[in-house]
């Protein structure tokens, strides 16, 4: 399986090529699938190459759930899970497959 990782574009070094940071680690990113993009552009990652152009709220919703996944693996981390998906408290699951419209 592969993860996707958000990062913003700090620098276009080429048509090619972008310097991009995921919390405050600078990157050399393959660009040539999304072409060039301006500085503080959002994109995802996946193994060193941007494969989609996403916005600053879905870069924030996928590192939430990324972290929350890191917590998962420690364990007993159940209350700063719950922190990251606090849109999700309260709320009934919806079924997809049940409410096609």
């Amino acid at each position: 399986m592969c993860i996707g990782i958000p990062m913003q574009v700090v620098d276009c070094m080429s048509d090619t090529f972008a310097t991009c940071q995921d919390n405050g680690v600078n990157k050399t990113i393959n660009m040539q699938l999304v072409g060039a993009q301006i500085t503080g552009t959002w994109v995802l990652v996946f193994i060193d190459a941007a494969r989609e152009v996403i916005s600053a709220s879905k870069a924030k919703e996928i590192d939430a759930a990324l972290t929350a996944v890191s917590l998962a693996a420690i364990g007993g981390q159940e209350d700063k899970i719950q922190q990251l998906f606090g849109d999700l408290i309260d709320r009934e699951p919806i079924n997809p497959f049940l409410n096609k419209e």
